[in-house]
Parts: C-alpha cells; sequence; structure tokens
C-alpha cells in the first residue's frame, strides 16, 4: 500500500512547492506534478500516470480537490476509476477520504464548489477582458510565438516540419503564420 501525492498548478508562473511539501509531509512515497489546467483532463500526463500507478490499497492524496479538477464530473470520474482499481482518494484541506461514505459526499460537494469557482472565474475573466476593451486597452492575449523568426526561417528555405519543431509548434501554427500578409 502506497500513498501517492498529485500537485497541480494552472500556470507556468505559479509554484508546486508548496503542495509538494505537505504531500511529503503526509508520507507520499511517490509525488507526480504538473503545470496545466484543471478544467479537464485533456493534458494532463501526469495524471494520468498517477491513474495508472495505482494499485488495490494505495491512496491518491491531493493538497486540495480543485487540484484534482474545477469540473464536478472529471473530479467523480477519477474518484471512480480509483476505486475501480482497488485505491482511495484523500484531499488534505480539508482532510476527507473516500474511505468511508460520507467522505463520497463531501468530495462531490466539494467538486461542485471547485466547478462553480472556475466558472466565477472565467466570468470575471470575460469582464474585465469587456472593461479593457471599451477602454482600448485590451490588445488580446500575448503572441506565444515567434512570428518573425517562423517568417525568416521559411523564408531561409526551412520545411514547415522543421520550423515547428525548432520552435516547438505545431505545423498548422506555421502554416498559418506564413500565409499571414
Amino acid at each position: 500500500m502506497a500513498r501517492i501525492g498529485y500537485a497541480r498548478v494552472s500556470t507556468l508562473d505559479q509554484d508546486l512547492d508548496g503542495q509538494v511539501a505537505r504531500l511529503k509531509a503526509e508520507g507520499c512515497g511517490v509525488i507526480r506534478s504538473e503545470k496545466v489546467s484543471g478544467g479537464s483532463r485533456d493534458g494532463r500526463a501526469e495524471l494520468a500516470t498517477v491513474l495508472e500507478f495505482l494499485r488495490p490499497g494505495d491512496e491518491l492524496m491531493v493538497a486540495r480537490l480543485d487540484r484534482l479538477g474545477r469540473d464536478t464530473r472529471d473530479v467523480l470520474n477519477l474518484i471512480h476509476e480509483a476505486e475501480q482499481r482497488g485505491a482511495h482518494v484523500t484531499v488534505l484541506d480539508p482532510h476527507v477520504s473516500t474511505r468511508g461514505e460520507m467522505g463520497h459526499v463531501v468530495l462531490t460537494v466539494l467538486g461542485m464548489v471547485a466547478q462553480m469557482e472556475r466558472r466565477f472565474i472565467k466570468e470575471r475573466q470575460r469582464e474585465g477582458i469587456e472593461r479593457a476593451k471599451s477602454s482600448g486597452v485590451y490588445a488580446g492575449g500575448k503572441r506565444r510565438l515567434d512570428r518573425e523568426r517562423i517568417k525568416a526561417m521559411a523564408s531561409a528555405g526551412d520545411g514547415v516540419a522543421t520550423i515547428a519543431a525548432a520552435l516547438a509548434c505545431s505545423r498548422m501554427h506555421v502554416y498559418r503564420v506564413i500565409r499571414e500578409p
């Protein structure tokens, strides 16, 4: 029986150290962590690894339920998958475990709260963008690709696949930039 920890933050500039330290203090021998949104399970390779690794009697631990996910259905499905493997899920803050029936009820309610919180965050973000647009301050999201470098590499004769590999992006992104006026 192993205690396996999972830590997650949403953005690259957030810090995982607090969650990891807390999970270590609780006796987690293995801790997997990642920096990815909890809005869905897409792109959460470490979470998938943890779920595959669970064995009967193991305990999956997270610092807070919203670290597991911000969608009630996803959270409940994750808990169900862990239990299908014979493992339990424990949330440290507030301390709740699926070892008892009451834990399932509390985790369901906490999952609904996490989902509601995510909706509030998105709504506030949308309102802030609208205010910024109306005042002429909003310039859109930050560009993630160096468009000038893509165009320079393309004009130098580099192929789309080479450019995509060099800039760690998809070929479709490269095609879009090349086709820009």
